[in-house]
């Protein structure tokens, strides 16, 4: 490829690298997840083995899926998307092959350390403090890479999607360095800079925030594209859009303290934790009707097209799940519901259902472009996938919102003379044919994922990568 080719085409090469990746990484994060939730109904399969125990593959799985899978998903799509809305190419080449080979590193070091109980115990934190600093510098090549993007624009406004790419970009790496602060003891062990209450408030200021941000806020960047493109129409509302992003960034970062009720965290703070979690669900729901009612006139377009239904059905688990956390944090529901499964089922409906469907969705649309293709190999297969993943996804969720209220329930019940009805093994006996749906469910959505790698791979073979012009923008009117 000569420079003048470079200078007048996008930079897919390093989409196209965190695409295929974004494949890989779902197969493995969900293969592991279904590995701990077999484990949860047989504990024999950890083999006695430390490093294949529940506790040790837990938090792979959900790095693995959050920020493998997840956050594959993101860079190639911002790239992507950052690139087409705004007429250029990415701000410098090397740097965006940084951010590749770098996230990569970041992944591969998490595989090896976290079963081998190298870990911080911070949820969604877990990593040690060198690879803290290598996620850090990654993050803002990324940040340089992206910003520097839109500053070059050749188009005068900032397309709705690259402002929630941008707000997640700054807030992740605030709270990532924040969050992560820590005293080193050796290369594989630190301990936290803050201590006590402190440090758990902290740690869910970041925990929640990892969900408002990295898994709503990017995410939401890859609705506000794919949706109206696949669609073939206008997003809904560009005001409500505006008002959608505003509210979302500005509420957001002050949930975090729900997580902390009945805790010895000072009430007023879980009540503030409370209170903006409520506020949450008008912004939430703003994004999710703003979405949907993008299909207005196009409804028909779902009878045939599996991608739609993928991103629409994606949309309802949000607004589902951005309904249920808000129900979740006030007190008296979270009396019941903590410590339960049904927490495990709000995650799931939300990692699944939104992140990993609308991920799923985008990715169906992008890959055959990226590879001089129209489509996908074949349409029949996604709709399958579709089917697959939806049907465990229900399973998976509703087992598990079951088995998370029987057991508030049975925790909480009380004979006449104050004490407990069941004893714990008893609750968890009652527990048991969950876990085997949500196993179920569990394989379901490994299982189409699967599929995806076989249409993938197809549709790679028979593509040919060739460089796309950038079309210069039409003038704006008068």
């Amino acid at each position: 490829m000569t420079t003048n080719t470079v200078a007048v085409s996008y930079n897919d090469k390093v989409v196209r690298q965190f695409a295929i990746m974004t494949v890989v990484w779902g197969v493995v994060g969900m293969l592991v997840g279904v590995i701990i939730a077999a484990q949860l109904m047989f504990p024999e399969l950890n083999f006695d083995t430390p490093w294949l125990t529940f506790s040790r593959l837990r938090p792979l799985h959900t790095n693995a899926v959050i920020f493998a899978f997840g956050g594959s998903a993101i860079f190639a799509t911002s790239y992507y998307i950052v690139q087409r809305t705004c007429h250029t190419r990415l701000f410098s080449d090397g740097l965006a092959a940084f951010t590749f080979w770098g996230w990569q590193l970041v992944i591969l070091l998490a595989a090896i350390t976290l079963p081998l109980g190298m870990t911080s115990s911070k949820e969604y934190a877990e990593l040690e403090w060198p690879i803290d600093i290598l996620i850090a510098v990654v993050w803002v090549a990324y940040a340089i890479v992206f910003l520097g993007t839109l500053a070059k624009r050749k188009v005068t406004h900032i397309y709705v999607a690259n402002w929630f790419f941008a707000a997640f970009i700054i807030t992740v790496a605030i709270l990532h360095i924040v969050n992560s602060a820590a005293i080193p003891v050796t290369l594989t062990k630190s301990y936290s800079a803050y201590a006590g209450v402190v440090d758990a408030m902290v740690q869910w200021w970041y925990g929640h925030n990892a969900v408002g941000f990295f898994l709503t806020a990017a995410f939401l960047g890859m609705m506000y594209y794919f949706v109206p493109k696949q669609a073939g129409r206008p997003i809904y509302s560009y005001r409500l859009s505006i008002v959608h992003f505003w509210s979302l960034i500005s509420i957001y970062m002050w949930a975090g303290p729900h997580h902390w009720h009945y805790t010895t965290l000072p009430d007023w703070a879980q009540s503030i934790g409370m209170v903006f979690s409520l506020m949450l669900l008008a912004p939430s729901w703003g994004g999710m009707i703003n979405g949907i009612m993008t299909l207005s006139g196009a409804w028909h377009k779902l009878r045939t097209d599996p991608i739609l239904k993928f991103l629409i059905v994606s949309l309802s688990f949000y607004g589902m799940s951005t309904f249920e956390g808000p129900m979740m944090s006030i007190k008296t529901i979270n009396a019941l519901s903590h410590y339960t499964d049904w927490t495990i089922g709000h995650v799931h409906s939300g990692a699944l259902g939104w992140v990993a469907m609308v991920s799923v969705g985008s990715l169906y649309m992008l890959i055959p472009r990226l590879f001089g293709q129209t489509q996908m190999w074949s349409t029949k297969l996604i709709d399958v996938h579709f089917w697959t993943t939806t049907i465990g996804i229900v399973l998976y969720t509703v087992s598990m919102w079951i088995a998370g209220v029987m057991q508030g329930l049975m925790w909480r019940a009380t004979n006449p003379d104050g004490t407990l009805t069941y004893t714990f093994v008893e609750a968890l006996n009652a527990t048991y044919p969950y876990y085997g749906i949500r196993l179920l469910g569990g394989l379901l959505v490994l299982f189409g994922m699967f599929l995806m790698v076989y249409n993938v791979a197809k549709t790679i073979g028979q593509g040919k990568v060739t460089p796309v012009a950038i079309p210069n923008p039409e003038p704006a009117h008068a």
